[in-house]
């Protein structure tokens, strides 16, 4: 088991010096961090960690934005890089969630479907760590069937008025705009042409946030609320209608990154420094290592023309039992070895573990989309 404990430090193949001396960098960099109180080590990191001093550094260092093109405040590096660099900050239970949505799908998307006058706006604000989003797709009525969703924009002068809701939208009580779905075609209109994607300042009149309180205390679920919002037309990213197949290309980046089996990775580490070596443990290991594999691949192909949709659903599935599957095993480990530092990361990720099967789409929802891909349904 003595791998294990190395287990971000032995790269799974060969990987590139570019790569390991990058990784040294952030090592380095967390190391210090930790130090001067910049950051303590969290479970599920990247949904609860919001610190947007935290999220500054990393863009004054070049972390976020990564693959980004340099005129939009990117440095041009590849996924291998940028996955090195999110699997380290994830590893060590680092507060990203400030930036989080930004970096992982806005960015893409705006590269993809946006302006030019979108991209130079908003781009170099978030590679800096200063400019911070939320996604507006779930509704009360509509969860994991985004087509359904009934959150309406109408045509104005100049513009849209948005009028609706959203649920369950991580940090809207601290980000600056939100991507939100909604109906612009008629009722029954099919979703492929009826749904537009807006960017909606959350500042704006007539918009409402609500946080949601967890079993932790903690508020990073928000509910948001539109009143006849207004949302100018050059804030609509792609075209109206367009919206269903860029959100489908969206949830590749939300499904299949390491975020989706790493939030528990500070709880496993832990368990590996107190000497877990039982053959449950050993079997978290080699998921661990499998899943890594898979989302690496994905994540190489996240700029394809074709998103791949199920793979990522599978990575999201696969993803989420493991998680469930630590805080089994850890709640064993605990029974047999009290130990204070190692209950509290067990606290925090079994408090957030409902969320687990949810965020992203739920767990039924990713096995459907891959049985429809198997010919299975």
């Amino acid at each position: 088991m003595s791998a294990t404990l190395e287990l971000f430090g032995e790269p799974l193949g060969a990987e590139p010096g570019e790569i390991t001396r990058e990784r040294a960098a952030i090592r380095g960099f967390l190391a210090e961090a930790k130090h001067s109180g910049l950051m303590a080590t969290s479970c599920d990191s990247w949904m609860s960690g919001h610190s947007p001093e935290f999220s500054r550094e990393l863009g004054r260092r070049g972390w976020i934005g990564m693959t980004w093109p340099r005129r939009y405040g990117g440095r041009d590096t590849s996924p291998s890089m940028r996955f090195a660099v999110i699997e380290e900050l994830l590893a060590a239970g680092a507060p990203v969630a400030a930036h989080w949505f930004a970096d992982r799908q806005i960015g893409p998307s705006l590269l993809r479907h946006g302006s030019a006058q979108q991209r130079e706006f908003f781009l170099p604000r978030m590679s800096r760590g200063e400019l911070y989003f939320s996604i507006g797709m779930s509704e009360p009525e509509s969860g994991s069937d985004l087509s359904s969703v009934r959150t309406r924009a109408v045509p104005a002068r100049d513009g849209w008025t948005v009028t609706g809701s959203k649920i369950w939208t991580s940090h809207a009580q601290h980000s600056h705009h939100l991507l939100t779905l909604v109906r612009t075609g008629d009722r029954g209109e099919k979703a492929s042409t009826a749904l537009t994607q807006m960017i909606v300042d959350l500042a704006q009149p007539g918009v409402t946030v609500r946080p949601i309180r967890t079993l932790d205390g903690r508020e990073h679920f928000c509910e948001v609320f539109f009143d006849d919002v207004f949302v100018p037309s050059d804030r609509v990213l792609g075209t109206p209608g367009s919206g269903w197949k860029q959100v489908l290309g969206e949830l590749g980046f939300e499904r299949s990154g390491p975020e989706r089996f790493l939030s528990t990775f500070p709880l496993l580490s832990a368990m590996a420094r107190d000497g877990a070596a039982e053959p449950d443990f050993g079997h978290l290991v080699a998921q661990l290592v499998v899943l890594r594999s898979m989302s690496a691949r994905v994540g190489k192909h996240l700029g394809d023309n074709e998103a791949p949709g199920v793979a990522a659903a599978v990575v999201k599935d696969l993803g989420t039992a493991f998680e469930q599957d630590t805080l089994d095993v850890a709640r064993e480990w605990l029974s047999q070895h009290p130990a204070p530092d190692l209950a509290e990361l067990f606290t925090q990720a079994q408090t957030h573990s409902p969320g687990f099967t949810l965020r992203g789409g739920a767990s039924e929802i990713m096995r459907d989309i891959i049985a429809r891909a198997e010919g299975l349904s």
